[in-house]
């Protein structure tokens, strides 16, 4: 009971205080109930003043938007990912269509190609090419190509020596605008490799060359006379020489003599298609080489 009595127990003096600040909480609530402060002014959101306000927080929130969007480096189109791809706007069949194109160890080496091998409509082309960056000695070869292209009608036609591809020189196709020292050369070498073109669409595994330059060198060379191609016995070639072989490598050799181990001797060259990871779409390439006897 003492307890109680100490916290109400005050003198004259504090209940007088605590009175009055009782007396004051009333009259502000009683303010804060019954005035009304309300303005009667209303503020026109139409003015100069306000709408120059709103276009400044609207041309801000269009900055902050752009500032968030991903931005684009200039990158090499023959690397783009799934990821990569879907950013830039791309379609899925698209981007397989790329995939697929580089898996046969093949570049695109300009816009047009990329535009080509992609089927990307032009407004997505226009956006996104000029952010293509290829390699410098890439960009310099086109840039010669267009500038042939652009002199094309001061340039005197040079006659060949041959119209035939395996029997055609370096200086034949030189001939062929797009082409120089470089590709002319790296062209006859991949054939002394292949023994001899069999095959149009060979000129296309030439390193570095361009399908349109491809399609210039077959519009003038043609394959009149097939090469004489020396094959070998799969049966009895060493590791050695079979690796020799410009189709095969080191693993896809060493399953053919696995194989042939596990047969003891193929009857039919036609066998090689049993053995796993066998690239098909290159048996009529391999085979020109092979023979089972």
């Amino acid at each position: 009971m003492k307890i109680f009595k100490s916290h109400f127990w005050y003198n004259k003096s504090q209940r007088n205080g605590i009175f009055f600040l009782v007396t004051l909480i009333i009259i502000f609530q009683l303010i804060i109930v019954f005035v009304d402060f309300t303005s009667n002014n209303k503020i026109d959101l139409k003015t100069s003043e306000v709408l120059a306000f709103h276009n400044q927080i609207d041309s801000l929130k269009s900055v902050e938007l752009e500032n968030r969007k991903p931005k684009i480096y200039p990158f090499n189109p023959n690397y783009i990912t799934d990821f990569k791809g879907e950013q830039l706007g791309m379609s899925i069949e698209e981007i397989d269509r790329l995939l697929l194109f580089r898996k046969t160890n093949k570049f695109v080496n300009s816009k047009s190609e990329f535009q080509k091998v992609t089927k990307v409509s032009d407004s997505l082309l226009n956006k996104i090419s000029p952010y293509f960056k290829f390699p410098e000695w890439v960009t310099k070869r086109n840039q010669i190509t267009s500038k042939n292209l652009y002199n094309s009608n001061n340039i005197k036609k040079i006659s060949i020596s041959t119209s035939d591809i395996n029997k055609a020189t370096a200086e034949d196709f030189k001939t062929i605008r797009g082409i120089g020292e470089a590709y002319s050369e790296r062209i006859v070498k991949y054939r002394t490799k292949l023994q001899g073109f069999t095959y149009n669409n060979q000129l296309n595994e030439v390193w570095g060359l361009d399908q349109e330059v491809v399609k210039k060198v077959l519009s003038v060379f043609k394959i009149i006379e097939k090469p004489i191609i020396k094959k070998v016995n799969v049966n009895t070639v060493s590791f050695k020489d079979l690796l020799k072989n410009p189709y095969i490598d080191y693993n896809l050799c060493k399953k053919i003599f696995e194989y042939r181990d596990e047969v003891a001797e193929l009857q039919n060259i036609s066998e090689l298609k049993n053995i796993s990871g066998f690239p098909l779409d290159k048996y009529d390439r391999i085979v020109l080489y092979l023979v089972a006897e």
